[in-house]
């Protein structure tokens, strides 16, 4: 038998080879997960400022815990130690699935300074009825972030993204309203 040249010929397109070839993460691989690299792309920058609101909450109540006074003073203090720890739980998720769909993960203050929609923590301690009003409002903010997300995630049709939303948005609405609990007379 004589060995030819010829190629076998081109498989006829069909709807899944039609599909555009997904683009290209780290080192030349390929992500293709079912999701298409624009609504990675789009709900890997929407994770970022989840992310970056989730860090900023971090922070400031991690400080709040440090610098809490006044007759409320225990009862806060290890509130806010519960708090900040959740939060600095929940920064890796958040990291990893931005990560997983195949984007970096940003992590400097300057990127969080230009991400967060929360403000920096004061540079003066406030009060303790302060500190609960700021972190209500803050709580607040992270949940509109994450819920702001659904309509692409579900149009990807992206439920990892989806299911670490909602054990988000669990963690903001429920630390709100024990903090506004704390403010009634």
């Amino acid at each position: 038998m004589a060995k030819t040249d010829k190629k076998p010929a081109a498989k006829p397109a069909t709807k899944a080879s039609a599909k555009p070839a997904a683009k290209p993460a780290a080192k030349g691989q390929a992500i293709d997960i079912g999701i298409s690299a624009d609504h990675r792309a789009a709900i890997a920058k929407g994770l970022n400022g989840l992310l970056a609101d989730t860090f900023t909450l971090y922070l400031t109540t991690h400080n709040f815990h440090w610098n809490v006074t006044g007759p409320m003073f225990n009862t806060l203090h290890v509130m806010f130690m519960d708090q900040y720890t959740e939060l600095w739980n929940a920064v890796d998720p958040i990291a990893e699935r931005i990560r997983a769909l195949g984007f970096p993960a940003k992590g400097s203050f300057a990127d969080y300074a230009k991400f967060s929609t929360l403000p920096d923590a004061p540079t003066e301690p406030p009060k303790a009825k302060e500190m609960i009003r700021i972190l209500v409002a803050g709580h607040e903010a992270v949940a509109r972030t994450g819920r702001a997300l659904y309509p692409l995630v579900d149009e990807a049709s992206d439920e990892p993204t989806a299911d670490l939303l909602t054990q988000r948005l669990d963690v903001h609405e429920k630390a709100a309203w024990m903090l506004r609990s704390l403010l009634e007379d």
